[in-house]
């Protein structure tokens, strides 16, 4: 597991400014259930000044995530929105004395819901689709111009580093090869030479023998029991609000599970497999995928 600041801790266990502002006139909205992080941020602006009167967020994420969004809005409140677009994702990070490296894709998610929320009130357009640039990373739904100006902002050298600012190539890294592009190409503008062989992220592996996510060090049959042991300690969560879940089946980095009870057909079911996905890749150290089991393949279901 990461090692956090004790200011990480202070504002995950006690978060600042959590929930929706009243009388909010910006919102920004940046993330995606489906890939495990989603924030919420709003803002109440002072129509004559333009100051940040106040700032609340609604996140769904990890630790981190709750950490880095509470720190943002303890550092907007005040500010006019010009200088607030100049906080930096490493800002974020340094209020709260570092981020695990692997976790500074949460600080990226701050950022880009300041400049959404920021956009949203002066009435501009501003969206994460990719339609300002190609779909690099298809696990992740990460674009090449989210992945060149974080490179550029944060002067990233590796695919790892990628991987942790945006979660690019961290899935099942067949993006590998346009992430390095992208890196050739900004070395290339400052007189550089990137070298792909100072890289460490493993490709991914499907041998019986070995973790389909990397060289985690456990085996098949070690994983599917750490599975298992995180499924059965969220379940009593699940069975206080009526609901349960079970491990159905493993195929590969995919993770069937059966929702049952008040899960079945509840309207945060998407919102639940997200909770699930994220503390298994936290737990794992590794990408994995939550579905319900009734997206198995036909086959494998047995129908």
């Amino acid at each position: 597991m990461w090692d956090y600041s004790e200011t990480v801790k202070e504002h995950f266990y006690n978060p600042r400014n959590a929930g929706a502002v009243e009388e909010a006139n910006a919102t920004g909205d940046v993330g995606s259930l489906s890939c495990g992080d989603a924030l919420r941020l709003t803002l109440k602006v002072n129509p004559e000044t333009e100051v940040i009167e106040d700032a609340g967020f609604q996140t769904f994420g990890c630790g981190s995530a709750i950490a880095s969004s509470s720190a943002l809005t303890e550092i907007v409140k005040g500010m006019t929105l010009d200088d607030a677009l100049t906080v930096s994702n490493q800002d974020i990070a340094d209020y709260l004395e570092g981020l695990p490296p692997e976790k500074m894709h949460c600080s990226v998610m701050g950022r880009e819901a300041l400049q959404a929320a920021v956009a949203d009130y002066r009435g501009e357009e501003w969206s994460d689709d990719h339609e300002e640039g190609a779909l690099i990373c298809k696990c992740f739904a990460v674009d090449a111009v989210l992945i060149e100006e974080t490179v550029r902002a944060n002067n990233l050298k590796t695919v790892e580093e990628v991987a942790n600012y945006t979660k690019a190539g961290g899935g099942c890294a067949s993006c590998h090869e346009g992430i390095e592009e992208i890196l050739a190409m900004v070395f290339e503008e400052k007189g550089e030479t990137f070298d792909p062989t100072a890289d460490v992220i493993p490709a991914v592996e499907s041998t019986p023998e070995t973790l389909v996510a990397g060289a985690t060090g456990m085996t098949n049959l070690q994983r599917i029991r750490k599975i298992e042991k995180v499924i059965e300690s969220l379940r009593p969560q699940l069975q206080l609000d009526g609901g349960d879940v079970e491990l159905v089946d493993v195929m590969g980095d995919t993770i069937y599970v059966n929702m049952t009870g008040a899960c079945n057909g509840c309207q945060m079911a998407a919102m639940t497999l997200g909770g699930i996905q994220q503390r298994l890749i936290e737990e794992l150290g590794s990408f994995v995928k939550v579905l319900p089991s009734t997206e198995m393949p036909k086959t494998a279901a047995g129908v």
